[in-house]
């Protein structure tokens, strides 16, 4: 849909980084006031082409980032000036739940006109984001969403703190998003996947770096679907955290080691310039097929370098987040199933078992977890939990990929260990390979009733969602 062009014309124009400049330290805990007003807008994506007709909070691509103090509250008013019900979920954050953020569930929808305040402490430091969790596979597909940073007490030293916002459009001809939402084929095969790639609302760039510099590089994936499988030649970057929470211990990728994200995923990076003033080393991305493509460069400016300080190994300082006791943990089978390549059966809000043709005729569902596919529409209302867990209890969830499609899933209101991956890393979103399992341990810590459910929105949006009550 996007011709040379037009592709080699934006290749041509500058880029936007998004560097994040720090805030002066509070002597105590401070109170973050802003407000959010999702909206249509128009936004520039290609050069030499119409602008965009988007949505987006507060006239910007992506929304105000947001950065407070860890333990500082967030107080935010959202004002609807959409034509359709919203809601904003502040994904990773562990937050009350009620105001989480889920129509139905967490709070009523906010209607057009409407508005809703969100307030909230953030207990812990990382890399977070927002987006709406009301029509979600339209809003975030139209551009809601915004990036959300709580600042450690002391965060490692760094020349730059940088966030590149990856995410996806689907346009047409004249530069427009396509107006096929929930599609048979996005619903029932890999989601949404866009034709032109976005960093920080803009096509993506090269990236001008200076020799000898260190960078915190925050990486947040907004995309419906699009997994970002990113390679970085020449360059041994430290991962510090994953969705947000540290490493117990730092880890150097390797020449070919791979940083990946799936939809709603985050990565914290420490990098160090090494290269040569006036060089290029390119980031290469892969795609779900497997095929790998120039996504972006390092492009380092023809100056002199700056003396090289700062580079012992970084760390960062653990989240307060309860350990779980893995001897007295209960066990709790989660099985992925549904999507175009298995035949499937499921039910659909708890009604009687239909075959993957039945239940696409007759509710448009096609995934679903543990056998049980919910509908959006529903409300969330009327619905058993899928798991009902005791307050302050230790749970194993086992998690298994039996379709032949990726799923990020991602869990509300808790983080979990996922033992089965290098470092038992702590995270609130995991990326299962199809035929993969995983291993979740957490400590149900936080009441309420949460959302779990597969963060490509079109998977959610056709049924693998649930709801996991904590009391």
């Amino acid at each position: 849909m996007i011709t040379r062009r037009m592709f080699l014309s934006a290749a041509a124009a500058s880029g936007a980084a998004l560097t994040i400049v720090p805030l002066p330290k509070p002597a105590s805990a401070a109170t973050t006031n802003v407000t959010l007003t999702p909206a249509p807008a128009s936004w520039p994506v290609l050069p030499n082409q119409p602008e965009t007709a988007v949505w987006a909070y507060n006239n910007s691509l992506p929304g105000p980032v947001l950065r407070l103090k860890q333990n500082d509250r967030l107080r935010a008013v959202l004002k609807n000036n959409l034509t359709q019900d919203t809601t904003i979920h502040w994904h990773g954050i562990r937050l009350p739940n009620a105001m989480d953020g889920v129509p139905g569930l967490t709070q009523k929808p906010v209607k057009p006109g409407e508005s809703f305040t969100y307030d909230f402490a953030c207990q812990d430091a990382g890399t977070f984001w927002y987006h709406p969790h009301a029509g979600n596979p339209e809003q975030v597909g139209r551009g809601l969403y915004g990036l959300l940073i709580v600042d450690e007490p002391n965060p490692p030293p760094v020349d730059r703190d940088v966030a590149w916002i990856l995410s996806d459009l689907r346009l047409d001809k004249n530069a427009q998003i396509t107006p096929d939402f929930s599609s048979f084929f996005d619903l029932t095969h890999a989601g949404r996947l866009g034709n032109v790639a976005l960093n920080n609302g803009k096509l993506v760039q090269p990236f001008a770096v200076t020799a000898g510099e260190r960078i915190r590089l925050r990486l947040v994936n907004t995309a419906n679907a699009r997994i970002f499988d990113l390679r970085f030649s020449d360059h041994a970057p430290w991962i510090v955290a994953l969705d947000g929470h540290p490493l117990d211990a730092p880890l150097q990728l390797g020449p070919q080691d791979r940083v990946t994200l799936g939809p709603g995923m985050r990565v914290d990076l420490i990098v160090d310039l090494t290269g040569i003033p006036g060089t290029r080393f390119p980031i290469f991305d892969r795609d779900f097929q497997g095929r790998e493509h120039r996504l972006t460069d390092f492009a380092y400016v023809d100056a002199p370098a700056m003396a090289a300080k700062n580079r012992a190994e970084p760390k960062l300082a653990a989240n307060p987040v309860t350990e779980p006791d893995l001897k007295t943990a209960e066990r709790l089978p989660l099985l992925l199933g549904g999507g175009m390549g298995v035949p499937y059966a499921l039910k659909v809000d708890g009604g009687p078992e239909l075959d993957m043709r039945q239940a696409w005729d007759k509710h448009r569902m096609a995934w679903s977890l543990n056998g049980e596919a919910m509908q959006d529409h529903s409300g969330h209302h009327g619905h058993a939990p899928l798991f009902s867990l005791k307050r302050g209890r230790s749970y194993l969830i086992e998690a298994s990929n039996d379709t032949s499609w990726p799923h990020p899933v991602h869990l509300h209101g808790h983080v979990f260990r996922v033992l089965t991956q290098p470092g038992r890393p702590w995270r609130d979103t995991v990326l299962l390979q199809p035929g993969e399992k995983a291993q979740l341990a957490l400590v149900a810590d936080n009441p309420g009733h949460w959302m779990l459910h597969c963060h490509i929105l079109e998977h959610q949006a056709a049924g693998m969602m649930a709801t996991v009550s904590v009391k």
